[in-house]
């Protein structure tokens, strides 16, 4: 499980550490910083996927030019805080019930060559050190394994994945590295797109695609299972005013495809080409959440974008309900006020707000739940109430303009 992240000189981030939780929600204004978070998972997502830096940074397309990964967001100048020699990303996650901390720090390549290298790395668990890239003179390889083997490494691509197969390594440190190699590879970062949603799949296809592919094959593999269908069903119900009954997934005789429709009590069918995009935007949540291959960790964009605000409690509820059985967590973005009037405990927890300060370009991430008075307000006036009128980043502005001032903000 994750428990934090760390941005050092991260695009608009000078050294800010974000709280991760089972289910965890990021609020903020527009262009405040939240979707470059994302951008800082997927930097890591691409690390445990074993490219090189230049694919994690400019995309990587197959021998057909199709694209396998999409660039990181923004030119490559811009990755780097500006006027800062390097950006450093740390994790801390918790493997074989330790505490872990993964950091790694990227350069921009000199000598008028293009792209990035490694200039720091650590792999720790608990107090041990994995491995370690010490911070040197351009062009140094070498890597200290277990604290007595020293290795040579690449530094266009991470130390991590180069290393998991090195004869020096030896057996428990390589299944702490594979540890944190799995926790990096298992993301995922939806983005759901209707007419994608709509498309039909084939059934091997039971893959959910970030932007919705493959719905219709995600969920004819769960309703294979008696138990996954009926959850499925009973939620689908909740969520909304259709009275499922059941899903049917006739194959079309000519391509193999399925176009899964779902049949509700009177018998009245309705199409996943049909359904409404609230509906598709809940059954492609629930195939994420309910489907074989689930991913150790999911990121949303805005995920109450189409939403009604009646169903919202419900769909909170089902996240953090599946959230805190373990083993999956939960990453979105809001700017919902009934999202955040909806939280229960846990999840208020592990809430922050991003903002620009006045006047500055960089951003800053704190806990919603350390602001002056907020477990107090979110009582007396509701969180929703507070996010609407701008309290949180009214809040921010005056704690780090003052510090050291024990006044509270209106």
């Amino acid at each position: 499980m994750i428990t934090s992240l760390r941005l050092k000189d991260f695009k608009n981030f000078a050294d800010e550490t974000l709280r991760v939780g089972p289910f965890t929600v990021i609020v903020g204004a527009n262009a405040s910083g939240k979707s470059n978070i994302r951008d800082a998972f997927r930097f890591l997502h691409g690390i445990g996927r074993g490219y090189t830096l230049a694919e994690i940074v400019g995309g990587k397309f197959g021998v057909g030019g199709q694209v396998e990964w999409e660039q990181v967001r923004g030119a490559t100048n811009e990755i780097i805080r500006f006027g800062q020699p390097a950006f450093g990303i740390g994790l801390d996650l918790t493997v074989t019930n330790k505490k872990t901390t993964y950091e790694v720090e990227v350069s921009p390549e000199i000598s008028g060559k293009s792209g990035f290298r490694i200039t720091y790395e650590r792999l720790r668990l608990g107090n041990d050190t994995v491995f370690e890239k010490q911070r040197s003179t351009y062009g140094d390889r070498r890597v200290v394994v277990g604290g007595v083997n020293t290795i040579e490494i690449a530094l266009d691509r991470p130390t991590l994945t180069q290393i998991r197969d090195v004869r020096q390594v030896h057996g428990s440190d390589r299944e702490r590295i594979e540890a944190v190699i799995d926790t990096l590879s298992s993301m995922r970062f939806f983005d759901p797109v209707p007419d994608r949603m709509r498309l039909p799949a084939h059934p091997s296809q039971a893959v959910l695609g970030d932007r919705g592919e493959n719905l219709a094959a995600v969920l004819y593999d769960i309703c294979a299972d008696l138990k996954r269908r009926t959850l499925l069903m009973s939620w689908t119900r909740e969520l909304t005013p259709m009275d499922v009954a059941g899903f049917e997934f006739p194959i079309d005789s000519y391509d193999g495809r399925l176009r899964p429709f779902i049949r509700e009590a009177n018998g009245r069918k309705v199409s996943a080409h049909s359904a409404s995009d609230g509906t598709l935007r809940f059954l492609t949540l629930l195939a994420a959440l309910f489907g074989t291959n689930r991913a150790h960790l999911y990121f949303f964009e805005e995920i109450d974008t189409g939403i009604h605000p009646a169903r919202l409690w419900l769909l909170l509820s089902l996240i953090e309900r599946q959230t805190a059985e373990g083993g999956t967590q939960v990453i979105t973005t809001s700017h919902s006020p009934d999202m955040l009037t909806f939280a229960d405990d846990t999840t208020f927890e592990n809430i922050s707000v991003v903002s620009r300060l006045e006047d500055s370009h960089d951003a800053i991430i704190r806990r919603l739940a350390d602001l002056p008075n907020a477990r107090k307000l979110r009582t007396t006036q509701g969180l929703g109430r507070l996010l609407s009128r701008g309290w949180m980043e009214d809040a921010l502005a005056f704690t780090e303009g003052n510090k050291g001032n024990d006044e509270d903000p209106e």
